[in-house]
């Protein structure tokens, strides 16, 4: 099949039904016609469209073997291929003003990345590593729009899952069989999980390497549609209003979703590791999955850096704020940002090299200062909006108000330095959906733990990152005074 179009994604949804469940109901019918997720599926079919798009077919696929892939399948080889797989990233990205953080390549590349290292997958049993190269041939010959989860329920967090009272609420195996492995219990947390043809079920990076801590130790992947396995939604941010009134919320709002597994049967050819805490704790980092999955939220970070420029200065000059010192500090803080996500990206495309496994990779450094940096930059950038919006992000009337007989009141209160009120109107609503809205706020949250807890990451930094040429570049310095 290749590459997939709009169309086929959602066909593919419908066709395979999946146990979802939302407000309090089992999703039942077409799960494209449900409120919940019908915007959010015609924007990824927007996405899938573009694969399909005769003018850009070259920007978006690429071939080999007589058939067209997205490109976020591409094994990069050499810097050339990291800059094409880039430029389709970004297009992506800017399509969704970054609004989209789990849009397909991000789980593509891991994959990608896995299956070229499929030798550490050896290390646990040497089918898995047929598992996994087999696994990425199957997904992108069918194009599969992948889900993932990794963390456990937040129940008792002092101690490790393995002592919990109820050793099946985080999930774990139950039992091996001839057929496969059979996993009890849940996950959190699960983006676009319930619009995803099959989930990922990847290690968390914390697994203590115990005896009773091996069996909440694997890697694995099976169709949404698997028998027993469910989804449990949140509430909705997408309120089935219009594009006018939710701007952001009625196209971008990604359903975030906890995985039950009620004895779900993994098939022995899903299994990529299993029961070995100290491999599946490394597995992100050994394969270089992780720095291709960063290479592509840097994209995501910019497109989003942009946006959110763009909007502050389209809401300055509305209401005619530009001479404030304050205000154009405020808006260089949001190109300082770019400009920093930029450079970061830029620097791992130049120092990319061939890793162990034949695969063009980006360079970790700047990538990992990146992802470091941006969950403190992104609230801070929303923040901004706040500040510039102050008053007007509550003076917002909707859709209904402007159709109203109040709509001369509106044309005349709310009018703008240079811009009528329709179009000052419809541009606040959009600053506060970005900022002060629940889809506005979910992002905010979002970008904090993208890649986990911000302080355990800055210490991981701190212990793998060499300091050794700075420490002895002082201390040279220092014995030659003493001298």
């Amino acid at each position: 099949m290749g590459a997939k179009s709009g169309a086929e994604y959602v066909e593919r949804l419908n066709a395979e039904p999946r146990e979802v469940w939302i407000h309090g109901e089992r999703l039942q019918g077409n799960i494209s016609e449900h409120p919940a997720f019908r915007n959010v599926i015609q924007s990824m079919a927007r996405l899938y469209d573009m694969q399909v798009d005769p003018g850009i077919l070259d920007e978006m696929t690429y071939e080999e073997g007589g058939q067209r892939y997205g490109l976020s399948w591409l094994v990069p080889k050499t810097h050339d291929d990291l800059a094409r797989r880039g430029r389709m990233m970004q297009r992506w990205a800017r399509a969704t003003f970054g609004m989209m953080g789990r849009t397909s390549d991000y789980l593509n590349v891991a994959i990608m990345a896995m299956s070229q290292a499929s030798a550490y997958f050896a290390g646990n049993h040497p089918s898995y590593a047929e598992n996994i190269q087999a696994y990425y041939q199957y997904a992108r010959e069918r194009d599969l729009t992948l889900t993932h989860t990794l963390i456990a329920p937040q129940v008792n967090r002092s101690v490790s899952v393995g002592k919990l009272q109820d050793p099946y609420i985080a999930a774990r195996v139950v039992e091996k069989n001839h057929r496969g492995v059979v996993i009890r219990g849940a996950r959190l947390l699960a983006t676009q999980g319930p619009i995803a043809d099959e989930i990922l079920v990847f290690p968390s990076t914390l697994l203590r390497n115990t005896e009773e801590d091996a069996p909440y130790s694997f890697a694995f992947a099976i169709p949404s549609s698997t028998p027993g396995l469910r989804y449990i939604c949140r509430e909705s941010f997408d309120y089935g209003r219009s594009h006018f009134d939710h701007p952001l919320g009625s196209r971008f709002e990604e359903m975030d979703a906890i995985v039950v597994f009620d004895d779900v049967l993994v098939p022995w050819d899903r299994v990529f590791l299993l029961e070995d805490a100290e491999r599946c704790n490394q597995l992100h980092q050994a394969t270089h999955a992780v720095v291709h999955m960063t290479y592509q939220v840097m994209h995501k970070n910019i497109a989003k850096c942009e946006f959110l420029l763009g909007l502050a200065e389209a809401m300055v000059d509305a209401i005619g704020i530009a001479q404030f010192q304050h205000v154009k500090e405020k808006v260089a803080e949001i190109i300082l940002a770019l400009e920093t996500m930029k450079a970061f990206l830029r620097a791992s495309e130049a120092d990319a090299e061939i890793d162990e496994y034949g695969v063009m990779t980006p360079a970790w450094a700047p990538l990992n200062a990146a992802r470091n940096l941006f969950p403190k930059t992104y609230p801070r950038l929303v923040e901004i909006i706040q500040q510039l919006g102050a008053s007007g992000l509550m003076a917002i009337p909707t859709e209904a108000d402007w159709n109203s007989e109040i709509r001369q009141d509106l044309e005349r209160f709310l009018q703008g330095r240079n811009v009528d009120a329709f179009h000052r109107l419809k541009l606040f609503r959009l600053a506060w959906d970005a900022a002060l809205s629940s889809f506005g706020s979910r992002q905010v949250l979002y970008e904090r733990f993208f890649f986990g807890d911000p302080v355990r990451m800055h210490g991981a930094l701190y212990d793998s990152y060499d300091k050794t040429p700075y420490v002895s570049r002082v201390k040279a310095f220092l014995d030659g005074e003493a001298q």
